[in-house]
Order: structure tokens, then sequence, then C-alpha cells
């Protein structure tokens, strides 16, 4: 057993295995069944990505660790190697090991070696195959002594193109089970030995041997029947339709690799030079970067690292992460992402995440995590996969006996038995969950719709009720100046210069939103020095703007200083406080000047979202623990009726809870700390990307953009994904359940039936990569 990746003992989390040696479902169902036999382990294997997922807890058994785990897929006569184990040590280049950039670099080399065997294969058994099966089908090319020539050709192909069924086979044999390698290996060797005995000790070996194609078993055929092109065509097929498999998983894996490529290979490292000299930029690949270097992003160049923005200033382009087509201002103070774009001026960044921890890495993992689970509907086509080739192996042998009894001659019960065997290869039953799963997640990546886990698509089916909470998720959660109203006769633009200066000292965020507003309506015109600034908690600020002593905050302030505060001014504040905003007066020389109203206003998006939500049948509620006139007047400018305000972060799930005693099925979005027990209560979870981590964590739906359009997107995916694989499952049931009973009655030839079979497997890859169009024009 190869020990060279096996990392220590992992004391209790997950590991990833890398599996090969896999060749259908039953494979994956097999050494899922040999993972779990295992004291403290719970496995997933997902055929489709040739991976297994573990859950460990090694307090249920100390001796479970990645070295186990891998010998007991060896022991299922299978290979492993771990490919991420929480606890395992980090390598010099990575903060654990898990960054999955070289991973999918990794994968792509070695899936397009495995492409390129198997493409040579089909390739020089199609070449061998076709004039066996022309021979055999067109009576006028059967030339005398035609039929050692069929031999002749046939040969390899069923002995080295069948080779890794065959070995399958053994191998199943060896550990006393069965999968649908089981089934093609006997079938086509049935079919070849049969075609050996009646050339050399029936008739089929003399010349002049002549033998006509049909679709159907022949009734009547003897021993001078022979079923090389049966032998050699099925396997054709079969390889043919493996190597359509293969490569559909790799295009379908394509979205994914694809995101974890997107991040800078270089990066331009400023390292301190000389006693009193500027710093020296150092050109190092991005997995040399460390926490805390400061690096140079130039216009046009990838941002290397997640990081803090130290200088300059810059319009930041993160479509191809986020999907966000609006450049984001960024300036000194401002976080930035690996891997967006910078589109303006130079800036200076300071790293603050590197590999395995950065935005990028954490997307790819849970990604790739979605991806190694199953849906539930998957593990119906386990369960079903598991006892199948048991049950085939019965009816074909059923059918042999049958047609014998029958008085039907050897030939025909034997090449009824052996178009059951072929025709009954379910792998299109093993494909259909996972395939569909792998483009689904791959697709909502792209589309910055983060799907943490395959039960997901479970949850999103029976969803009535969408919680959204409000601040940071409806709205921006930052405060802006909505409205300036300024008294009768006073001057206008001398009342926002004066309010931006004494507000301008402060760092309240109703002060740095009146100074960003006034800088919008002034066309960021520099405010004016202020003196003798003093804060009074909870009621305002004053200063001495242009030897003027300037006041900025609720009424009491102004009041109890001596400023009167005008009727019609009085109004608009009322006013505001009734629609939930905060308004702020400034006035000096005894005289209230203005009113500033500043609130947390709804995103552009909001009220389109809400429109989409309903639109799928979704009835919105609108949480929050600001207080009822601020939630309604959001809610009514979004569209949403039913409110629930002034609601403790602890009282959140409570709210859920009883939505749900209500008998509805309830997905909660949010942002915030506050928000995580209510997402992992709820049925799904759906967690703004610009939120908390511990949020995200909490989700099972994660949006990147931090666009609530996104969840109507995440839902409208999850259910498309979902019905893909009901159909992928339905027409692979049904062409079972169709084409079975035709074998055994003896109305399908075996090399019909191979191809057949083949092409519902590529039927359902095919139908599955239609998902990669979902938000397209032409979804």
């Amino acid at each position: 057993m190869s020990t060279d990746r096996i990392p220590a003992a992992v004391p209790a989390g997950s590991v990833d295995l890398d599996i090969s040696g896999m060749t259908c479902s039953s494979c994956a169902a097999r050494i899922e069944r040999q993972l779990n036999r295992l004291e403290g382990v719970v496995a997933t294997v997902n055929y489709a990505t040739e991976r297994a997922h573990v859950e460990l807890d090694t307090t249920a058994d100390p001796s479970v660790d990645p070295a186990g785990l891998v010998a007991a897929v060896e022991a299922a006569g299978y290979r492993a190697t771990v490919r991420r184990a929480t606890g395992e040590p980090a390598p010099p280049d990575s903060s654990d090991g898990a960054s999955p950039a070289p991973s999918a670099q990794g994968d792509v080399a070695s899936g397009q070696t495995e492409l390129a065997a198997l493409r040579t294969r089909v390739l020089i058994c199609a070449a061998l195959s076709a004039p066996v099966v022309l021979m055999a089908m067109v009576p006028a090319l059967q030339f005398t002594n035609w039929q050692w020539l069929s031999l002749t050709l046939a040969a390899p192909v069923v002995v080295w193109g069948a080779f890794p069924f065959h070995l399958a086979a053994w191998r199943n044999l060896r550990h006393g089970t069965a999968t649908m390698d089981t089934l093609i290996s006997i079938g086509t060797l049935a079919a070849f030995g049969w075609s050996l005995y009646a050339l050399f000790l029936g008739e089929a070996g003399e010349a002049g041997m002549t033998m006509a194609f049909s679709l159907s078993v022949s009734r009547g055929a003897g021993q001078h029947e022979i079923y090389l092109e049966v032998a050699a065509a099925v396997t054709t097929f079969i390889l043919a339709g493996r190597y359509a498999e293969t490569r559909a998983k790799q295009r379908s894996g394509a979205a994914l690799r694809a995101l974890l490529e997107l991040g800078a290979k270089e990066a331009s490292v400023l390292r301190s030079g000389a006693p009193g000299a500027a710093p020296v930029e150092e050109r190092i690949p991005v997995e040399r970067l460390v926490v805390g270097d400061r690096f140079v992003v130039r216009p046009g160049e990838k941002v290397a690292t997640d990081g803090m923005v130290e200088e300059g200033s810059s319009a930041i382009d993160a479509a191809l992460l986020t999907g966000e087509s609006v450049p984001v201002e960024v300036g000194p103070g401002d976080r930035v992402t690996g891997a967006t774009v910078n589109a303006g001026g130079r800036l200076v960044v300071r790293a603050t995440s590197v590999g395995a921890d950065t935005v990028l890495a954490q997307i790819g993992r849970l990604v790739t995590d979605a991806q190694s689970g199953k849906a539930p509907v998957q593990r119906l086509a386990d369960r079903v996969s598991a006892v199948f080739v048991p049950i085939v192996l019965a009816v074909a042998a059923a059918t042999l006996g049958f047609w014998l009894g029958a008085g039907e001659d050897a030939a025909v019960a034997f090449t009824a038995a052996v178009a059951v065997l072929i025709i009954a290869c379910p792998c299109a039953l093993g494909l259909a969950t996972p395939t569909a799963l792998l483009v689904g997640t791959g697709r909502g990546a792209q589309l910055g719709i983060l799907i943490k886990g395959p039960e997901v698509l479970e949850s999103t089916r029976r969803i009535d009720t969408v919680v959204v909470d409000k601040t940071g998720t409806v709205t921006s959660g930052e405060m802006r100046l909505v409205d300036v109203v300024t008294a009768e006769g006073a001057d206008a633009a001398q009342v926002l210069e004066r309010a931006a200066a004494v507000e301008h000292a402060s760092e309240h965020p109703i002060a740095r939103a009146i100074v960003a507003g006034v800088a919008e309506r002034t066309g960021g015109v520099t405010p004016a020095s202020v003196t003798g600034f003093v804060n009074h908690e909870g009621l305002g600020v004053h200063g001495v703007v242009e030897a003027v002593e300037v006041l900025a905050g609720r009424p009491r302030l102004l009041i109890d200083r001596g400023v009167q505060v005008p009727a019609a001014l009085t109004g608009v504040v009322d006013a505001a406080e009734q629609l939930g905003r905060t308004a702020v007066l400034v006035g000096w020389e005894g005289q209230t000047r203005g009113v500033f109203i500043v609130a947390d206003t709804p995103r552009p998006t909001s009220a389109a979202a809400v429109a989409q939500l309903r639109s799928l049948g979704l009835e919105p509620v609108l949480l929050t623990g600001d207080n009822e006139r601020a939630a309604r007047a959001v809610a009514a400018q979004v569209g949403i009726d039913r409110v629930v305000a002034e609601v403790l972060p602890a009282d959140k799930v409570a709210v859920v809870n009883g939505l749900q005693s209500e008998g509805r099925v309830v997905a909660m979005v949010g942002d915030g700390v506050n928000d995580a027990a209510a997402l992992a209560a709820a049925d799904l979870g759906i967690a703004m990307g610009t939120g908390t981590d511990v949020a995200m964590e909490a989700s099972d739906i994660t949006l990147v953009r931090g666009d609530l359009r996104g969840a109507a997107d995440a839902v409208r995916l999850s259910r498309r994904t979902l019905a893909i694989i009901k159909g992928n499952l339905f027409w692979a049931f049904a062409y079972n359940v169709a084409a079975i009973p035709l074998a055994a009655a003896g109305l399908l030839n075996p090399m019909i039936a191979g191809a057949a079979m083949a092409l519902s497997s590529v039927f359902v890859v095919t139908n599955s990569l239609r998902l990669r169009r979902f938000g397209t024009s032409v979804d």
C-alpha cells in the first residue's frame, strides 16, 4: 500500500479520498459499504467525481485514520489517495495543504491522460470491429473462410479492448460481489466463447459458411452461428460510452476548474531595501505569499490574494468571481478579494488571507464538498444498483433455462441470455444524479451561488416561505444620505459645506453617511477644517467652522444650546421618523438651517428579488430587530406584506420555528452573526456572501454577490437540477424496465442491446449538460 500521500492521524473531522479503478455506480456503492463498516466512519462515494468524502470520529475508534481508510478501499479492490484531511500538517507553500487550485490542475492532467488512453482504446477497437460487424451483417461480404478473419480481428477487441471489464469482474469475483462490469465481461466472453465452440467444434468453421443478420434472435440457429460481431461490437459500444461519460464528466467539472484557476499566478511583493531607500518590488509565485506581505496591483492585473488596500484608489472588477457587472470603487482601508481585476489605478495591498484561507479557495471547497455528497434521490439509485446486478444475473440464467426448457436450440437460448446481460447494464442509472449535480453546482459557482450539499436540492423543492433579514439583506446595511431639507432663506450650499465639515471629524456611521452624501452632491469638494470639535454622546456634535459654531444632531442638542427649530423643520423630522429614518438637524447662530435625513436604504435590486420569489410561489416575510415603522417602510418599498419587527437576535429562531409549526417549509436569508442560528434552524439557510463567515457556515447556500436576487436564482437552479436528476432517473429506470423483457423474450440482438445501453448513458450525460445554459438567454 502506498503511503506517500497519507497524512498523520486526524483526531476528528473529514477526509477526502481520490478513488481510482471505479467503472460504474456499483463500484462506488461497494466502496461506500466497505468504508462505512469502519467504526466512527460515515462515508459517501461519488462515481462521477471519483471521490470519497469521509466524516471521521476517532472517539469511536482511535485507530481509524486516513491510512486505515486507504487500506479499506484497497481491500475492496480499488486504489485511493488522500486528497484533503482536516488536521493534516500544512506544507510550506500552503496554509493547510488544501489549496484547491493545484489539485484542480492535477485533476486536469490526470483526467486528460485517462481520456487519451481511453480514446486510443476506442479507436483501435472500432477499427478492428467494423469489418467484423460488416461481414456478419452483409452476406455479400462473407467470402470463403471469412469467419476466421472475423476471429482474428475480434480476438484483440474481446481480450485487450475489454480487459478493463474483465479485470474489474475478476476483482469483484475475488471479493464475492458483482457489478455492471461483471455483466459486460460475462456477456462478451460468453459470446466469444460460444463462437470459439462453434468454429472449432461445431459447423461454423466449415468453408463456405454464411450467416444472416437479424435485430432479434434467430429461431432455429444452431452450431453454425457465431457471435464474434456481438462480442466485438458490444465491447466497442461500451468503450465508446465510457469515453463519452469520461469526457462529459470532465466537461461538467470544467466550470469548477475554471473557477479555481481564476487566481493570479504571480505577485509583485514590496521588500524593504537599503535603509532610507524605497521598497523594492520582487516578483514571486503567488504560493509564496504570506499574511502581512505588501504587494502591488497595477491596472489590468488580478489581485493576488485577499487583502486590504493600504495605498491608492481604483475600481475593482469582480465579475469573474461574483458575477457582479458593476466595478466597485476601493481605497485605503477597503478589502479586496483575490482573483478580482484592478480596472483603474495602482494599488498597494496588504495580504490578509493566503492559500486555502482565501475566498476563492473557500468557494472551491464548498463546491467540491457539494459535488462529493449525495442527494436522497441518489441514495435510492445506489440501493437499486446494489441489488440490480445479482437480479440481472438471475434473470439471465432463468432466460437460458427457459429457452432450453422450451425446446429451443442452445444458440437461441444462449443469445437471449447474453442480450439480457448486456442490455441490463445500468450505467445510466449510476450517472443520473452525479452528473446533474456536478454540472448544476459548477454552474451555480459561476453565477455566485454556492450550494453546500446535494440534500439542498430536495429542500428547495418543498420551500413555500422565505424569511428575509432586513439590514444587509434587503437593505445595503449602510447608512446613506437620502434627503436634505433647508430652512427658508438658508444658503443650501453653505448648509451642505458646514454640515460636512463638522461631521467629517466624527467616526459615527451617520456622520460618515452625511459626509459621503454631501460629497456626492458637491462633486467631491473637500470639507472645510473644523476646530474645537466636541462629540455629545447619543445627541450629536459641534465644532467651529469658519469662525462659526456649528451644531449637528438631534433636536434636543440644538434646543439645549439655544438654537430654534422652526415648525416646518419639526414636521420634516416627524415625517422622517415615521418612516423609520434618522433626522439630523444642523444650525448655527441661534437658527436651524437644515435637516439631513439618513437611512439604511433597500438595495436597488431588492424589489425585483421579492417579485421573483413570489413568481416561484414563495411568500416573503421581513424579519428584523429594527422598530416597526422602519421595518414597514422598507417592506412597502420592496413589496413585502408580512413583517416581524423588533425581534431580538435570540428570538429569530423562535420566529422560524413558529412558521414551521404552522406547517410552512421555511427558507431563511440573512447575513449577520445574529442570523446564524435562524439560518441553521430553517429548512433552507441562504447566506449573503457580503455578510459574516458565521452566517455562511450556518447556511446551505451562499450568495457570493450579496444580491437578494441570487436567492431566487438559487431556488430556480436547485429546482432545475432536481428536475434533471428525476428525468435522468426516470429514463434510466424506464430503459431497463422496457429492455430486459424484450431481451429475455429473444426479441433483441445482443449487438443492438450493447449500442442501446451505451446510448442511454450518453443521453443521461447530455441531458445533465443542459444545466450549463442556466441563467442564459437560452435557459
